[in-house]
């Protein structure tokens, strides 16, 4: 006999579980279908573990650099790779753990198992009954036939045909998190978010990197400043950086992998990661059974993320927006709200705060400089953190802040930041956005000292020409 439901959400990642969450707040069923573990990839395979390795890494060059602050020490630090690798797994443990309990105490049922959509059938009379195959093979599969679906089913790592992932050679950021040792050496292919925030941590453990980057510049939907300013940090630290450049192949051999470049010398390495970004998930779950429209960039979806089957909705990478666990976590609860007839204002996704953890870290809100509407006529203030006392304090004195006002409506625009907790201090300026603050209500807001954020408020008071300290 079929279960009935008033939510069934196909994906338990931070997308899908915060949907359910939300849904059984407001007192509907909830069941989440998940063929892994609850929390997706962002929970295990993307932001958090990453993020705890990056912190290794992190701490691993102020110890390096321990003399600079006065402390000293005879004693040669060393890379537990190991032991680097299991606090990881105890963070995402125990945030993994956290996530169970949410949805037990949101009395949110869960399967462990895959989903499959079905058409008109039997079951319902319109698509949208999920057939369930579980994970203990001692379960008989079970239907459900929920009133509303939330598919929230992810994304996968891409790949080039010439580079196949064996996740052992050639390995996506999947690969890389289960390496048990590091390599010597490795060629990087794709100078993105997770391509520079990869060679940041693994320069920062020893690891000899090189970036090859088909575009002319890193980071391509950042400033063209931010860019240039990443490039000269990482080359400092001893990066190479290969821009407008192809990698042919990559061969595997006894003595590691000869990676051949367009126009360079061929490269041997211990090891080559691709990182060219994420496909989503669209296949395997039984799409071709009902009316939705997707294709190779997603399923398709109105601004309230249904899809052309009302009662489906769909959020998160699988759908054709930014592939961020903030956004994937607001779309659920929008989608949850429209199932629910509430009133829901859509996403601006220009002004969704991003950021990428490398040392140093870089974030933005809103237009960068190369991307503001041409009818826009802007004042770009600039303040660099070399003038900044609490930055100097710090030891992270590198980079700078930009704000972007229109001279016109006096609105705030943007701000892109590359330099120390630059992921932190984004937040000031995307609440300001949301808040519809001018950069001169920024810049006149008290701001403790010393503080970073003062390299803000002075970025934004120098849209103006009235940055105190410039």
């Amino acid at each position: 006999m079929a279960e009935q439901t008033d939510l069934l959400v196909l994906g338990g990642g931070t997308g899908g579980y915060v949907a359910a969450i939300r849904a059984a707040q407001k007192g509907l069923n909830v069941t989440i279908v998940e063929k892994y573990k609850l929390g997706g990839t962002c929970l295990h395979k993307g932001c958090i573990p990453t993020k705890a390795l990056l912190r290794s890494a992190e701490v691993f060059d102020t110890m390096k650099e321990s003399d600079i602050f006065g402390i000293e020490s005879n004693n040669e630090y060393v890379v537990n790779f190991k032991k680097i690798q299991e606090r990881k797994q105890s963070i995402v443990d125990q945030l993994h753990s956290g996530v169970m309990g949410l949805c037990k105490k949101n009395k949110i049922r869960i399967l462990e198992g895959e989903g499959v959509i079905l058409g008109p059938s039997i079951f319902s009379p319109v698509s949208g009954a999920v057939a369930v195959t579980f994970n203990d093979k001692s379960k008989e599969e079970e239907i459900i036939v929920p009133k509303n679906v939330i598919i929230a089913t992810g994304s996968s790592p891409k790949t080039l045909p010439n580079l196949p992932l064996d996740e052992e050679n050639i390995l996506s950021s999947d690969g890389m998190l289960e390496l048990e040792t590091l390599p010597k050496s490795i060629v990087i292919v794709g100078g993105g978010v997770i391509g520079v925030e990869w060679a940041s941590l693994l320069n920062s453990l020893g690891v000899k990197v090189t970036i090859v980057e088909f575009l002319d510049r890193l980071l391509i939907n950042e400033s063209s400043s931010v860019s240039r300013q990443l490039k000269k940090s990482l080359k400092d630290k001893g990066i190479d950086i290969l821009l407008s450049s192809k990698v042919e192949s990559a061969i595997i051999g006894k003595k590691g992998v000869k990676v051949s470049i367009e126009g360079k010398e061929k490269l041997t390495v211990d090891k080559v990661m691709v990182a060219i970004g994420r496909a989503p998930n669209v296949n395997g779950f039984g799409l071709q059974n009902t009316s939705v429209k997707f294709g190779n960039k997603g399923i398709e979806v109105n601004e309230f993320y249904q899809t052309t089957e009302g009662h489906i909705y769909a959020i998160g990478d699988c759908i054709d927006t930014m592939q961020l666990a903030h956004v994937a976590m607001k779309e659920g609860e929008l989608a949850v709200a429209h199932l629910l007839q509430e009133e829901v204002v859509p996403i601006n996704y220009t002004n969704v705060p991003r950021g990428v953890y490398t040392n140093p870290e870089v974030a933005s809100v809103g237009y960068v400089k190369d991307n503001v509407p041409k009818d826009r006529k802007v004042k770009i203030g600039k303040f660099n953190f070399a003038g900044n006392g609490k930055a100097l304090v710090y030891g992270g004195n590198e980079g700078f802040v930009e704000v972007i006002r229109d001279e016109e409506t006096d609105d705030l625009l943007g701000v892109s930041i590359i330099g120390p907790h630059a992921t932190d201090l984004i937040t000031e300026a995307s609440t300001s956005m949301y808040l519809d603050a001018t950069p001169l209500e920024i810049g006149e807001a008290i701001h403790p000292h010393p503080t970073l954020t003062e390299a803000l408020q002075e970025a934004a008071l120098d849209t103006y020409g009235l940055a105190i300290h410039k």
